[in-house]
């Protein structure tokens, strides 16, 4: 039998569960969506570069990434960028650039509705 894998991180599996809560409580499937990318096993996280977010994002818009982002490329200000991890030099570029970087779960408590949220893998 085949033994399943997955996060070790307890912050993350807290994080996992909040997500499933969310979703269940205010009937919205983007959170559920999130914490199923967030529960596969470490060789399938997801890394993504500022250059995809620009790429895909538009001003106003809020990219999640359940993952970590990546400093290649460049990103416009005006976007938000929620993620599970930032690079330290992708977080001095979304500074310089005048974007917002926060926490999966600061988006999530902010906006339990997940309007306005792409997500990026």
């Amino acid at each position: 039998m085949v033994k399943r894998t997955g996060p070790t991180n307890p912050i993350v599996w807290e994080l996992i569960r909040e997500l499933r809560k969310v979703s269940i409580e205010n009937n919205v499937k983007i959170w559920k969506a999130v914490a199923e990318k967030l529960e596969k096993p470490r060789r399938q996280k997801i890394a993504v570069n500022l250059s995809k977010i620009d790429r895909y994002v538009k001003d106003g818009e809020i990219a999640l990434v359940p993952g970590k982002v990546l400093s290649c490329g460049n990103i416009r200000s005006g976007v938000t960028i929620a993620a599970l991890r930032f690079s330290k030099k992708a977080l001095e570029k979304i500074e310089k650039a005048g974007a917002r970087a926060i926490s999966i779960r600061d988006l999530m408590t902010t906006n339990p509705k997940g309007s306005n949220v792409r997500i990026i893998c």
